[in-house]
């Protein structure tokens, strides 16, 4: 994703409809063989009733106020359960180089695992990783794919 003087007509937040409403098949799947879909809560670990997505402007790793709280609530959770841990994965659209998607999801995850901080969840229950453009949940190549792919995603083990 590099920044382009278009503007992104995605910017307003979009809800999340829940496990895979209006969404192309992933290129991927967890280690336990389940889709990587972005819109389901884990229920093997971690706090079921929480949205585990963060959407992102294009270019950006700021977390939206529209998606500050749903990361608030997992702090809260990872502060009150000190043995949880939890990885946030960053993720980008298709646009931009492999190297700078990667650069950029890493940012994304990051600015998560700060926020996290800040609310006094320990280091060590934090890990991340960046999987730059590699793993889409949306596999088009209009706006609406993009924004879906545009994301961090909450991954308790």
């Amino acid at each position: 994703e590099t920044a382009q003087p278009k503007t992104d007509p995605s910017a307003t937040a979009k809800p999340d409809t829940g496990a895979g409403a209006g969404r192309a098949t992933p290129l991927d799947t967890s280690k336990e063989g389940k889709p990587d879909d972005a819109g389901a809560a884990d229920k093997s670990a971690g706090p079921a009733n929480l949205k585990n997505t963060v959407y992102f402007d294009f270019d950006r790793f700021d977390i939206k106020p529209e998606f500050r709280e749903a990361v608030l609530a997992h702090a809260a959770y990872l502060s009150k359960n000190p043995n949880a841990t939890v990885k946030i994965e960053g993720h980008c659209d298709e646009r931009g180089t492999r190297e700078y998607n990667i650069a950029l999801g890493d940012r994304r995850a990051t600015a998560v695992r700060q926020l996290l901080k800040l609310q006094g969840v320990a280091d060590k229950q934090i890990a991340t990783i960046s999987f730059g453009e590699e793993r889409p949940v949306a596999l088009g190549h209009d706006e609406d794919s993009w924004w879906q792919n545009r994301r961090a995603v909450f991954t308790y083990r």
